[in-house]
């Protein structure tokens, strides 16, 4: 299938590795062109450097982080009218609810509440004004079922989802959408990161806790980055547009919920 967005130009925040080089890679294979922000500079480089050679479109890579203003304005000066914004960012530490201080919740709806908000309302209005908008908020399985001990995530994502619910509606009349996409748990870095620590505290092999986590997913499988990709570019298409303000839950089956 042809999305219809060859040409068109995205920011993808967060996408040297992980969900968010997935997508990258996804709408560059769709001929769009990429504007990738990560904080390490080689990092970003060189994911930049491997989307161009393997697809030929245009790469621009900034640096930054985009939690910050600062980072924020880096890239919104870089590309000022995208036609897709892709927000994502990394998740808070978890923890126990009696441990998380006021600036731990803070930190936590600044990176996953507030930036893709500041990042929304700085697109939204242009996108409308020409009449095509892509929005993508890449947010968490812990919208639909809360995770426990990700107390900090839960409530600063379920908090976004509720924000931009009205703008997705009021924004979709000039074909511009506004979804979430929820990703379960997804092979990558932080996921092995959070199973090599489960595998200590229990006193297992990292293979024996990755197995574990496999067999309580109904798919018996992890998730992979380049079907998160393409599920994200499918929303991003010219075939998107009677889908607005929605969340699409990519976790093998886990959510037990029919709704």
């Amino acid at each position: 299938m042809d999305l219809g967005i060859k040409g068109r130009t995205a920011i993808v925040c967060a996408a040297s590795k992980g969900l968010g080089k997935g997508v990258a890679t996804a709408l560059a294979q769709e001929g769009v062109n990429l504007f990738i922000t990560a904080r390490t500079k080689a990092d970003i480089e060189a994911a930049a450097d491997e989307i161009r050679k393997a697809t030929g479109v245009k790469v621009t890579p900034v640096v930054g982080d985009i939690t910050t203003e600062e980072g924020r304005q880096q890239v919104l000066a870089a590309c000022p009218n995208p036609d897709i914004l892709i927000n994502n960012a990394g998740g808070p530490p978890p923890g126990d609810f009696k441990d998380f201080n006021l600036d731990d919740w803070r930190k936590a709806v600044e990176w996953n509440m507030i930036t893709p908000i500041a990042l929304i309302k700085a697109t939204v209005y242009g996108m409308m004004d020409r009449g095509f908008g892509r929005i993508v908020n890449i947010t968490s399985q812990s919208v639909k079922a809360p995770i426990a001990s990700l107390e900090l995530s839960n409530g600063a994502r379920t908090g976004l989802t509720g924000a931009i619910a009205i703008i997705a509606r009021k924004a979709v009349r000039n074909n511009v959408t506004i979804n979430n996409i929820l990703p379960g748990p997804f092979d990558t870095d932080r996921l092995r990161g959070t199973s090599k620590k489960m595998a200590e505290a229990r006193g297992v092999s990292f293979e024996q806790m990755s197995e574990e986590r496999k067999k309580a997913i109904p798919a018996g499988r992890f998730g992979n980055t380049v079907e998160f990709g393409a599920a994200t570019a499918f929303l991003c298409s010219e075939h998107a547009g009677f889908i607005t303000g929605q969340n699409l839950l990519l976790d093998g089956g886990i959510y037990p919920g029919s709704m």
